[in-house]
């Protein structure tokens, strides 16, 4: 299937059928610009099946959109993929049922069983949930029981062709006995093959991606500053925070927001809601101009895309909210519809690398945020983002990472603003990300740096989920044709409104209690310079 357009040329791809998945592949980890491809013997494994059980819910904490809880993760065999996110819920009980899937993703289990000591310190350098070698054995007993499976289906043919020749009735009374039984034994078999690999996914799907070399282990203080943009203003008068400013110029309403929602919600009023357009704008029209196809996007994913993107909507303190009685989530990043929407794709290397920017609405629970550092605008529950999306080759990623964060400081600079650029510690980093630059800005009224962005190379880990290859080009006096390729995934922010409006008010506010609007920005607000109290108006 091609899709033409005016931004990118034509993309040619070819959607694949549930049986046309290739599960014969890797682990979905990072390996820098060298990527190899490992067979394995899961060669069965298709990654749009899904196993499906009901299973008891236990009560906990998290995110019906309806009621407002989640789903307690079971440790039985039935419970979701780990690497997941937030799934449906009903009024939690013990003795209720709820429906779980379990989908299948071709992992090399092969590589986890070889490597199990280099894997186990990926996992404790990244603080991840995850048991190595837990996944070894269960692949050992996976192969154990597939041999035999296969050993018997082996004797059964042989069984049958037997019976095609000419014997006795006696003779073939008993061949008929034998292939009754050989019949039960493989039912039994394919049922112990099936209990395993299920508890084999769900225990692999866990695993994160594995980290650059250069990434700092630790928590986030051990995190490097690459880079620092400007420096902090000497205002020459008592700085307010976005929350006084926004009062007092008419412009956040989190009182009639809470009435009507609740908590860490909020309108944005007069020019605040300006900007957030302008913010909008801005950024996709720096994203455009570098090449990239804009998009907007579903607010409303299938749980199963947003778990396999990475995310945990069955995590007992998950960041997503879920859609009652449905297979719905709503997406906390247009990061997750973007790489849905080449998801089952076969792509030729020619339409690589593709590069989308999505404008949607972000939706978190924000499980476990509280404190001064959460306050106003900063971590809400509901608000929009311009996100960038790449698919490319894995000799194209780590390039590419740089040209996104160069984007993202080249805005940034534009606005005025004061940064810092970090090469995020591995506890800090995602189960998708195998490196993972964050930016800090100044926030003057918050008396410190705070996040606005970042950009990551997922590597594989999301690609091999998804079901996103390529056909790599046949090279010159190459007879045999090269096989096909998992991409490599990666996602930056290229505006995050609620905090780039934290960033803008407290660093442009002036003595009178006006804000400067960033000259960038000016000709997507009207002609507006300043934001002035209400009794003024802005200029």
């Amino acid at each position: 299937m091609s899709t033409k357009t005016s931004w990118g040329g034509v993309l040619r791809r070819t959607v694949l059928k549930p049986s046309e998945s290739n599960a014969a592949s890797a682990l979905c980890r990072g390996r820098g610009r060298h990527q190899n491809t490992f067979s394995h013997p899961l060669s069965t494994l298709s990654l749009s099946n899904t196993w499906h059980f009901s299973r008891s819910r236990g009560t906990g904490a998290g995110a019906s959109v309806a009621e407002a809880s989640s789903t307690k993760q079971q440790k039985t065999s039935a419970s979701s993929s780990p690497s997941s996110s937030s799934s449906s819920s009903s009024a939690p009980s013990s003795s209720s049922e709820e429906n779980v899937s379990l989908w299948k993703a071709p992992l090399d289990f092969k590589f986890i069983r070889d490597s199990v000591d280099q894997v186990k310190a990926n996992c404790k350098n990244r603080n991840a949930a995850a048991d190595p070698q837990l996944v070894a054995e269960l692949y050992e007993s996976y192969l154990e029981k597939k041999q035999a499976l296969a050993e018997v289906q082996q004797d059964r043919n042989a069984n049958a062709k037997k019976l095609k020749k000419k014997m006795e009735k006696e003779e073939r009374d008993a061949l008929i006995n034998d292939g009754k039984k050989y019949k039960e034994q493989i039912a039994v078999l394919e049922q112990a093959l099936e209990e395993v690999e299920v508890d084999l996914q769900r225990e692999g799907q866990k695993i994160p991606n594995m980290t650059h070399p250069d990434v700092p282990i630790g928590g986030e203080e051990c995190s490097n500053t690459l880079e620092t943009v400007g420096k902090q203003q000497d205002f020459g008068f008592k700085v307010k925070d976005h929350l006084k400013l926004g009062e007092t110029l008419d412009l956040l309403d989190f009182e009639a927001a809470a009435n009507v929602t609740g908590s860490k919600f909020y309108y944005l009023r007069n020019e605040a809601a300006l900007l957030e357009l302008a913010l909008v704008n801005y950024s996709m029209s720096k994203a455009v101009s570098k090449g990239f196809t804009p998009m907007i996007t579903p607010d409303l994913v299938r749980t199963e895309v947003l778990e396999k993107c990475g995310f945990q909507p069955r995590a007992e303190n998950t960041q997503n909210y879920s859609v009652a009685n449905s297979d719905l989530c709503l997406t906390g990043t247009a990061e997750i519809p973007l790489g849905g929407s080449v998801m089952n794709s076969l792509l030729d290397e020619s339409s690589l690398p593709i590069k989308m920017a999505g404008y949607g609405r972000c939706f978190r629970t924000e499980a476990g945020a509280a404190g001064q550092a959460s306050k106003g605008l900063y971590r809400v529950h509901q608000f929009s983002k311009v996100e960038m999306f790449v698919v490319c080759t894995p000799e194209q990623s780590e390039e590419l990472l740089q040209e996104l964060i160069e984007i993202e400081t080249d805005m940034f600079k534009e606005l005025g603003l004061h940064f810092k650029v970090m090469d995020m510690a591995s506890h800090d980093l995602g189960a998708p990300a195998y490196r993972k630059f964050d930016v800090e800005a100044w926030m003057p009224g918050m008396e410190r740096y705070g996040e606005i962005s970042s950009a990551s190379n997922c590597t594989d880990y999301q690609a091999r989920r998804l079901n996103i290859r390529y056909r790599p080009e046949s090279k010159q006096g190459e007879k045999k044709k090269p096989k096909n390729v998992f991409v490599h995934t990666l996602n930056a922010t290229a505006c995050a409104v609620p905090r780039m409006i934290v960033a803008i008010l407290e660093n442009f506010q002036q003595e009178d209690g006006s804000i400067l609007i960033p000259e960038v920005l000016q000709p997507y607000m009207h002609g507006r310079k300043v934001i002035g109290p209400p009794s003024q108006g802005g200029t």
